[in-house]
């Protein structure tokens, strides 16, 4: 890995999820033509780009049995520990309707409602994903949303991955579709005859669908665009080189494209770090994808102190960021932006992928500045309740006509005094 002075920071942001012109068009047109043709455009996609012909995208109950029969009980038992783990965590973040009367007797508040219907899309073709199953699902349950579909790309033997199903199933997925890329994205948002329509599409997925993701927001709602993964490790003298070598190789083997960075004021820990990750790299079995995304986007920075070091990660406002210094904790009101934090040594990135409960869906590309991990709030809407009293109106309803006024509303203005007037 490189090593170079803070000085030289390079930010992690990489403008990569715009898509080529030529992607943005093969996203619009199929889109389009989903949108126009239903579950014929579908099936035609399937085969085209997963090279599968389906009869029926619906997955049934027997494939969900014969997937439950292809995975072993321990593999079960950590799914739904780790189901739970996640439940516990999020059913935290739930926060109640509430209304407050004032003096003159107006009634202010906020109702709190779960959205209707929402779409998970869950990554596969050559890999399985279960822990994206729990991490999307499992917070739209608990805040309360009643339909719950998921999409996924089908295999070679026009099944979903075993792992996937189960995930599914153990989280309370009942309408589960084999579909994936943009056409999928296009049948939440729009619907099919197969496929009903959605109000919010979540999970990440390749470029096609976050650009398909990126193209039906406004139609309905998504929870972000998600570029590569990232990782931060602010670290001293006081950490391990084979430790932090490994959660820096953790998330470069994601992709080749996904950033690790090391961020230390101990030379001395930068130099074993880079002697560490070479040798570990030459050891995984996907060294050639975790050797790009390192050769391309890893590095160390090393800082005169470690102050300048949490200054450097905030700059940076990673996916994730491990804390490992002797005084952790106390540096954890100085971060501002990340989108996960790991304190400590035992807190690796991986504890909070797949185990500990907080979501792993979070703000990548830098948007930890101004956005959060997937949470309750993202599967429920919020109304305002005014319950205005006579009172209130006749104290301030020449105020409220006043400013309607100004700003040029006229019959604003009216509908308010009409009321003043009538009660005269």
């Amino acid at each position: 890995m490189k090593i170079q002075r803070v000085q030289d920071l390079v930010s992690i942001k990489r403008s990569i999820e715009a898509g080529t012109s030529e992607q943005q068009a093969a996203v619009k047109g199929i889109i389009a033509d989903v949108r126009s043709r239903g579950d014929e455009a579908l099936r035609e996609y399937t085969e085209k780009f997963d090279r599968v012909k389906l009869s029926s995208f619906s997955v049934t109950e027997e494939e969900i049995e014969e997937a439950y029969g292809k995975v072993d009980d321990q593999f079960i038992s950590i799914v739904r520990e780790a189901a739970e783990n996640i439940r516990t965590y999020h059913k935290k973040q739930l926060r109640p309707s509430w209304m407050t009367t004032e003096e003159n007797g107006t009634i202010l508040g906020q109702k709190i409602t779960p959205l209707d219907s929402v779409g998970v899309y869950v990554p596969g073709g050559t890999a399985a994903y279960p822990s994206s199953v729990l991490m999307n699902v499992v917070p739209a349950k608990v805040a309360g949303v009643k339909r719950i579909v998921m999409v996924s790309p089908p295999g070679a033997d026009g099944k979903l991955p075993s792992a996937v199903l189960v995930a599914a199933k153990e989280a309370g997925v009942v309408e589960i579709y084999k579909a994936g890329g943009a056409q999928a994205v296009a049948a939440l948002a729009y619907g099919t005859e197969s496929i009903q329509p959605v109000d919010k599409i979540t999970g990440p997925g390749n470029i096609y669908v976050a650009l398909a993701k990126r193209e039906v927001f406004g139609d309905v709602d998504i929870d972000m665009i998600a570029g590569p993964s990232e990782i931060a490790i602010l670290a001293d003298e006081t950490a391990r080189a084979d430790e932090v070598a490994a959660d820096l190789l953790s998330q470069a083997e994601h992709d080749p494209r996904a950033c690790s960075v090391l961020v230390t004021p101990s030379q001395e820990l930068a130099e074993a770090v880079a002697i560490e990750v070479e040798k570990q790299l030459a050891l995984l079995p996907r060294k050639e994808i975790a050797a790009r995304s390192i050769a391309d986007y890893g590095a160390i920075y090393v800082t005169n102190d470690i102050d300048e070091a949490v200054e450097t990660v905030n700059q940076l406002a990673p996916e994730h960021l491990e804390v490992i210094t002797a005084n952790a904790m106390e540096l954890l009101g100085k971060i501002r932006h990340a989108g996960a934090i790991f304190i400590g040594r035992y807190s690796s990135e991986p504890v909070g992928d797949y185990f500990a409960g907080p979501n792993h869906v979070l703000p990548t590309n830098g948007t930890a500045r101004f956005s959060s991990p997937l949470n309750v709030d993202d599967f429920q809407k919020k109304s305002s309740v005014i319950i205005y009293s006579e009172k209130a109106l006749k104290a301030n309803g020449a105020k409220i006509a006043a400013f309607a006024r100004m700003e040029g509303l006229e019959a604003h203005a009216r509908a308010v005094e009409v009321r003043l007037k009538n009660d005269n």
